[in-house]
């Protein structure tokens, strides 16, 4: 009869297996995440193939230079490339930016409504349910702007906020340390009151971009300044009344932008869409899910507040 092995031995025989065993999934799994990586990458690079004659390009959620992985937004970058594709496709004879969103960064929207201007063909905006601010800026850059009646547009103005938390490290004896190089160079820390002085250098700023924003808009919409100007408080208007102010040109949505395309350009519109393609983990992790923004948002970062069209 063979020896029977010691139960010791045998124990380690089977722990040593399903180690083995651990290690094999391990490395299957990688693989498997490898393989998915690479289809994704060669995906997202691959080009659309749908056909139409009306590229329609998604405006949504807030207008930054990067895309945030957390919240549905648009990255400015990737609307630039769109529109640069669509206007050298042949097929398509006219742009449509569907928007909605309650506006962004001053580069980021600059940067758009730059790229709509170099547009050689025919351009409308559709604001759906929020076209605010940096938003309502790229809209004016547009050949014809059309706005459903109860949606939320104008609010031209420029937001810089931020928490300050001095009498918080006061009141529990914590000391904010200054040491600086650059007499500006704090400007703008949570960890003290900021002075008059520096409070006025960024409404300076304010101010600039505030002007810019109305002359944009004074400009686009063929508009007198000082008409703008009497608007540019920063609230918002409904699209019915944007309409009776001069700040769209037609109330309606895609459904109605589409039929003055056909009799404009005398065409039968066949729109098509023209987005950036989702990336397999961006699908996985529901990082594109939609995501709600208020009015008036700003952002703030860890130093100085950050100026957005919002």
């Amino acid at each position: 009869m063979p020896k029977e092995e010691p139960r010791a031995a045998r124990v380690f025989k089977t722990l040593n297996e399903f180690i083995t065993l651990l290690g094999n999934l391990f490395k299957f799994t990688i693989l498997v995440f490898f393989t998915l990586f690479i289809l994704s990458a060669l995906a997202s690079s691959m080009p659309k193939l749908a056909k139409g004659n009306v590229a329609v390009i998604p405006i949504n959620g807030l207008i930054a230079t990067e895309s945030d992985d957390f919240m549905q937004g648009t990255d400015s970058q990737d609307i630039a490339e769109l529109i640069e594709e669509a206007n050298e496709n042949e097929d398509i004879k006219a742009i449509l930016f569907d928007i909605d969103s309650p506006g962004g960064t001053p580069v980021a929207t600059d940067q758009i409504a730059q790229a709509i201007k170099e547009i050689n063909k025919t351009t409308i905006a559709v604001i759906g349910e929020t076209g605010a601010s940096g938003a309502y800026w790229i809209a004016t850059a547009a050949n014809k702007i059309y706005a459903n009646r109860m949606s939320v547009t104008g609010s031209i103005g420029v937001t810089s906020s931020r928490l300050e938390f001095g009498g918080l490290l006061t009141d529990y004896n914590i000391t904010y340390r200054r040491l600086v190089a650059g007499k500006y160079k704090d400007l703008g820390t949570r960890w003290r009151a900021m002075t008059s002085e520096e409070q006025q250098l960024y409404q300076t700023i304010l101010d600039d971009l505030h002007d810019e924003f109305i002359t944009t808009v004074s400009e686009n919409r063929k508009l007198e300044r000082e008409k703008v100007k009497a608007l540019a408080t920063g609230f918002v208007y409904l699209g019915s009344e944007a309409k009776e102010l001069g700040l769209v040109d037609e109330l309606g949505g895609k459904k109605e932008a589409l039929k003055y395309l056909e009799q404009t350009l005398n065409i039968t519109a066949e729109p098509v869409d023209y987005e950036k393609q989702k990336t397999f983990f961006e699908e996985l992790s529901g990082v594109t899910s939609n995501a709600f923004y208020n009015l008036g948002r700003g952002m703030t970062n860890q130093q100085a507040p950050a100026i957005t069209l919002t």
